[in-house]
């Protein structure tokens, strides 16, 4: 039980301090995909210390199965007992704690797996309106050409996945820009980063009062737009990838389960493509968010062990 409450205060901590570091070292985008990897494996440690938490409690559970029936009758006692309040209000309150904290997890669970489900519908559906809606063009079986006068391209996941483009956004940019556009999109439906986003904001929704869940969400959807930005400037250049940006800046909302080149923080993202230093200043960075990475996704499995090798090595000594 020592190890499980030693993995629970590894996920609190990582979940109080981890934002504020995290946003620290991902605010300038040097290096997006590690960003990215930081912010997911941030989430990850947390989720998995709770489920290796709960998963050492089961282990000591079943080492005790010979004493299973004994275990469980005499703890549904106790707990009844200590409703009462006979052993005192802590221990009251401590079973009424107990009691929210798993009804709490069985509602997070639910509203997370309410919200994948629901952002995978909504996503198909709008991936077969567009189509229906929508002109092919000819020469791009994967762009569906909308008859409306915003400018707006973005990109949906679906069966298959669509890119969207309008007659104002057509109007808007000029060749080189367009195809700048579209390989950004492109860049989204081949990174697959409609997963990262949907899981990210999901997380949010199941937990809206961790920090770590809802500033994670906000800066993966920034990142990936980021790692977008990269593929379409390595192909089309910087200055192309920019100038198409500020060209659609400024246009209507997306649709909730779509991600477009001007999804989020168009200035800052223009700034980045049009500075060159910017690569010079991420080896330092890259470092930082690499270290990262490795310490969150191994931090709970490497802390158990170590514990178990000290009481393993207490025990010799005794």
């Amino acid at each position: 039980m020592n190890l499980a409450a030693c993995v629970l205060l590894y996920g609190l901590v990582v979940a109080v301090l981890g934002p504020p570091l995290l946003a620290r070292a991902s605010r300038r985008g040097a290096t997006p995909r590690l960003g990215i990897a930081a912010w997911s494996a941030a989430a990850l440690s947390v989720v998995g210390s709770w489920v290796l938490a709960g998963g050492l409690v089961a282990a000591e559970v079943w080492r005790a199965r010979d004493f299973t029936e004994q275990l469980v009758r005499g703890c549904a006692a106790t707990v009844g007992v200590a409703l009462t309040g006979r052993y005192g209000a802590a221990a009251q309150t401590g079973v009424v704690l107990l009691a929210v904290l798993v009804l709490s997890a069985g509602v997070l669970g639910v509203r997370f797996g309410s919200s994948l489900l629901r952002a995978r519908r909504d996503s198909h559906r709008h991936s077969d309106a567009a189509r229906v809606l929508g002109r092919h063009e000819e020469t791009t079986a994967d762009v569906v050409v909308l008859d409306a006068p915003e400018r707006v391209a973005y990109c949906v996941a679906g069966r298959p996945a669509t890119i969207v483009v309008t007659r104002g956004a057509l109007a808007a940019l000029d060749d080189a820009q367009l195809e700048a556009v579209l390989a950004h999109e492109r860049a989204h439906l081949a990174g697959r980063h409609h997963l990262l986003v949907v899981i990210s904001r999901a997380l949010a929704v199941a937990m809206p009062r961790l920090r770590l869940f809802t500033t994670g969400a906000a800066e993966i959807a920034r990142l990936v737009e980021m790692c977008a930005d990269d593929a379409a400037a390595h192909r089309h250049g910087g200055q192309t990838v920019a100038g198409a940006l500020l060209a659609l800046a400024g246009a209507s909302a997306l649709p909730a389960p779509a991600l477009g080149a001007t999804a989020t923080g168009v200035v800052e993202r223009v700034e980045r493509l049009l500075d060159p230093a910017r690569r010079a200043r991420a080896t330092a960075s890259q470092l930082a968010m690499l270290v990262s990475v490795v310490l969150l996704l191994v931090g709970p499995a490497l802390g158990t062990i170590l514990l178990e090798l000290g009481a393993a090595m207490c025990d010799m000594a005794v």
